[in-house]
């Protein structure tokens, strides 16, 4: 199996990735229990060979973003940091689209200032913002890396369409869609970007729901593999296409440490048709 992905204009990194959505307070909000806890989990993840990590301006606001940069900075040679712009928010586990092209160029500026670089190596709209005109936000996109503000630009939770739409003003090296072992629903889009070598960053990738209960079939495999049921599921998106970039995220140690264990486990072809059909 490939565990390197060329992300275009970025460079490669280790498919097994790491996100820093949970090493915020409750809700995604605010500060974590123990700042220093987090910035451990960030540096642990470097220690155990991750390369790419994901964020986000929405986490925390801004917290993550802070974390990250204070853990890391200045970035080790090849360790490539990941954000996204575009939702904002009024409280615990509220989100709101924005995408108005002063508000992007100033978050890109925020972002550059709390992660402590000159450029910011992938940028990501959160979300296409239906009450500002898409084309306004592509082109924001298509700005900033002329600027040299970001190397690369990517697009969040979006359809074929709405990629090939912002192809025409940018080009989109990844793509991040909620897409898990009981969440498939953008498989059309998987197989988009695999025909096509875009990066497909699966968020909420451990979610198995019942399948991971004793006799479910995440459940039967993790006991044949002595494996967890959040290692077979990374597996299963490890191997069910080379352009899959997953980023499970965590903020301990041990989880972290746990997943990180996923990148060692290949399933074999019968398990992987068993979750195939679990759906």
């Amino acid at each position: 199996m490939q565990t390197t992905f060329d992300i275009d204009a970025v460079g490669t990194v280790n498919r097994l990735g790491f996100g820093a959505m949970r090493i915020t307070g409750p809700g995604i909000w605010g500060e974590p229990a123990d700042r220093e806890t987090a910035r451990a989990v960030v540096r642990r993840a470097v220690e155990l060979g991750v390369d790419f990590i994901d964020t986000a301006d929405s986490y925390g606001p801004d917290v993550s973003e802070q974390i990250i940069g204070e853990a890391l900075a200045p970035y080790p040679d090849g360790v490539t940091i990941a954000t996204k712009a575009g939702l904002v928010r009024t409280g615990p586990d509220e989100w709101w689209p924005l995408g108005r092209r002063e508000y992007l160029q100033q978050q890109v500026e925020m972002s550059l200032r709390y992660l402590r670089t000159d450029v910011i190596d992938l940028l990501q709209l959160h979300r296409i913002d239906a009450g500002t005109p898409r084309q306004e936000q592509f082109e924001t996109l298509a700005q900033l890396r002329t600027d040299g503000k970001v190397r690369a630009v990517g697009l969040s939770q979006v359809s074929i369409a709405d990629i090939e739409e912002a192809q025409q003003y940018v080009p989109v090296v990844t793509v991040q869609n909620r897409y898990n072992l009981v969440d498939r629903s953008s498989a059309d889009v998987l197989d988009y970007c695999t025909e096509h070598g875009i990066g497909f960053i699966p968020w909420a990738p451990v979610d198995a729901g019942d399948l991971a209960s004793p006799d479910g079939p995440v459940g039967h495999a993790a006991k044949r593999y002595d494996a967890t049921p959040a290692q077979v599921a990374l597996a299963w998106l490890l191997q069910t296409s080379p352009v899959m970039l997953p980023i499970p995220g965590t903020g301990s140690i041990a989880h972290l440490e746990e997943n990180m264990a996923a990148a060692d486990l290949t399933l074999d072809a019968e398990t992987v048709a068993e979750l195939d059909a679990a759906a």
